[in-house]
């Protein structure tokens, strides 16, 4: 008992340690000097690096970002396929991910998107159905929803976690609403209570995308495993990292055989007797979908590792941001104490400007001449998070025999594009490169004074 009242102590303090250090760096930041140093206020701060100053990140980036992290046993197996070619592998990954998550019933896919397109399939509602989904978002389970009738009708999202605001989702309920779409965007769980409670209210079927949070636990249970289905990404940007394939998963045997059966023609003979779809052996429904099985050699072995990858992401990020948030105007995603995140290619941080006292643009440059990679867009311009309902696709009604019903308003996302700062993942445990992100971002708040 005693021991764990100094640890709570220690911990305490050394979070108000980090909070005054944070604080005081910002505002009087030195250059190679010691702590005692610090307090001399006739000191002047370093140079910035835009202005001819030293850059404050002089260690490789790429040694705390590399991905994905294959190794000899992922060589080993493919080696043995390519010398004696089946599909084996991709049987030894479900049966590996079934157990992982606890569920009997799930199903190896080419990718992420047939994945997800199976899923619709298998949910099987009425034409004119409409679907609730986040404005925030990818492209991947919406688009396919016009092969099937559905109607897809965006959904504001909070502009801190990025994910579906259910408070929108009320206000665009109708008498042909039918489901509801969480994706746990960047690796942060939804509020799958409160999704649930107004699902169940309302008679809602829930949906999951999951393609960036393998390994993230909401209240103790495994993403993917909390709606009635669920799709995930294992594309090589992806925390569980295959180059490319997916993974559907399923509460309900007939749900199962169904998206099974939509593009895998060789696996309906092994559905039950009494299953409907199994007399669809050999056509199925014109889709073929199947995993290749380097993939499924990848994703086998790189789930081994899954929650030691996911521990050192967890750790590094936690360690960088809890410094960070210490500076004005700059803050993280809240996360609830009954949830687990994992991280998806970026740490995202968000920019108050007002409280900054900086723009998020001058902050960016500055801290890009630094040598922190950070940008005000997800890795490339061309895939900058603007909301669903502006791009072609959904607006043309070429494309949909029932058309996406489009909001006039998007203030969470639009708030969300305004204020976010794309930071890389750490995936590696790299402390040297991490206090140098901090001492970039801290030289940067030391000058944001003269950044305005």
């Amino acid at each position: 008992m005693q021991k764990q009242e100094n640890d709570s102590k220690s911990l305490s303090g050394r979070r108000e340690f980090l909070k005054s250090a944070g604080a005081l760096a910002a505002g009087l930041y030195l250059a190679n000097t010691a702590p005692a140093a610090v307090a001399q206020s006739s000191a002047k701060p370093e140079a910035l690096a835009l202005n001819g100053g030293p850059k404050a990140v002089t260690t490789p980036v790429r040694n705390g970002t590399r991905w994905p992290l294959y190794g000899a046993d992922e060589e080993k197996e493919v080696v043995a396929l390519l010398r004696s070619p089946n599909y084996g592998p991709i049987k030894e990954f479900e049966n590996a991910w079934a157990e992982y998550n606890q569920t009997p019933l799930c199903k190896a896919h080419c990718n992420g998107t047939s994945a997800l397109t199976s899923m619709w399939f298998a949910l099987d509602l009425p034409p004119k159905s409409e679907v609730l989904v986040p404005n925030l978002s990818t492209w991947f389970p919406v688009v396919p929803m016009r092969f099937f009738d559905y109607v897809p009708v965006f959904v504001d999202v909070n502009p801190k976690t990025l994910n579906l605001d259910v408070e929108d989702c009320k206000r665009r309920l109708t008498k042909n609403t039918r489901a509801i779409l969480a994706v746990h965007w960047f690796g942060l769980p939804c509020d799958m209570d409160h999704i649930g409670d107004f699902a169940q209210e309302h008679g809602l079927e829930v949906l999951e995308d999951c393609s960036h949070a393998h390994g993230a636990l909401f209240q103790g249970k495994h993403i993917g495993t909390l709606g009635r289905m669920s799709g995930f990404s294992l594309q090589g940007s992806k925390p569980l990292p295959a180059l490319e394939g997916g993974m559907g998963m399923y509460k309900n045997q007939r749900d199962y055989e169904r998206a099974v059966a939509y593009g895998n023609y060789d696996l309906p003979a092994t559905f039950p007797e009494d299953s409907p779809y199994r007399k669809y052996q050999s056509t199925a429904f014109g889709s073929k979908l199947r995993m290749h099985p380097v993939a499924a050699i990848l994703a086998k072995n790189q789930l081994k590792h899954l929650d030691e990858h996911n521990a050192t992401s967890i750790s590094q990020t936690n360690r960088l941001n809890e410094r960070l948030a210490q500076l004005p105007g700059l803050s993280v995603s809240p996360q609830r104490p009954d949830v687990k995140r994992v991280y998806y290619s970026s740490n995202i941080l968000f920019l108050d400007a007002a409280k900054a006292g900086m723009s998020r643009e001058a902050c960016v440059k500055a801290l890009q001449a630094e040598g922190v990679p950070a940008t005000t867009f997800f890795s490339d311009p061309k895939y900058a998070w603007r909301p669903l309902h502006t791009y072609p696709v959904f607006q043309e009604s070429t494309w949909w025999r029932h058309p996406p019903v489009l909001p006039d308003k998007t203030p969470g996302c639009d708030e969300a594009n305004r204020t976010m700062i794309y930071l890389p993942r750490f995936t590696l445990e790299a402390p040297d490169l991490l206090d140098q992100y901090i001492k970039a971002f801290e030289k940067v708040w030391a000058h944001r004074k003269e950044l305005a």
